[in-house]
């Protein structure tokens, strides 16, 4: 019922109703998330086990036609390699000058230190 290219964001609304999650990039993306959990049995302490776990991405271009479509269910998500190189994070002390004139700061525009903070 959805082609690609000739559906429009408003059609795709009426037949599955509002996405599960939106994002804009370049082209809006349209998330659409099902998901089915059962309770494990009593041995894994009631573990949630999941039936079903689908996932339809539709990629809509800036004049709301359809681009794409991907559907990934349980057992195409388990063959998804995930990267494990981690973004670290540099944080750089603040140098004594930067920190001597910011205290400074504060006390030339409060002096008396009843202003309130946030």
């Amino acid at each position: 019922m959805i082609i690609v290219s000739e559906t429009n964001k408003n059609d795709i609304i009426k037949l599955l109703g509002p996405p599960s999650v939106t994002s804009a990039f370049n082209n809006d993306l349209y998330f659409y998330i099902e998901r089915k959990t059962t309770t494990g049995k009593l041995t894994k302490l009631g573990k949630k086990k999941y039936l079903e776990n689908n996932v339809l991405v539709l990629e809509i271009d800036n004049r709301g036609i359809l681009l794409k479509k991907d559907f990934y269910d349980l057992n195409k998500m388990k063959k998804m390699k995930i990267v494990s190189n981690e973004t670290n994070v540099d944080y750089k002390k603040q140098s004594f000058i930067y920190e001597f004139l910011s205290s400074m700061r504060q006390k030339i525009n409060d002096p008396l230190g009843k202003r309130k903070r946030d």
